[in-house]
């Protein structure tokens, strides 16, 4: 049986950390998406990429 994620059961400093990257997240994908429009390469497109799936795990409560 898979046990619910509860954040409340973390250390402070673990939310505090979580909380910090959850609100950082999204500037670093719109800095790395115009940056992937103008200079495209390989690294940008994966950066982009992980990018992209940490917000989407942020904002689905999978992390």
């Amino acid at each position: 049986m898979k046990r619910k994620y509860n954040p409340y059961t973390l250390p402070p400093w673990l939310r505090n950390f979580r909380s910090i990257c959850q609100q950082l997240i999204v500037p670093f994908c719109i800095f790395q998406g115009i940056r992937t429009l103008l200079i495209p390469s390989t690294f940008d497109v994966l950066l982009l990429c992980i990018f992209a799936l940490t917000a989407l795990a942020f904002y689905f409560e999978w992390i």
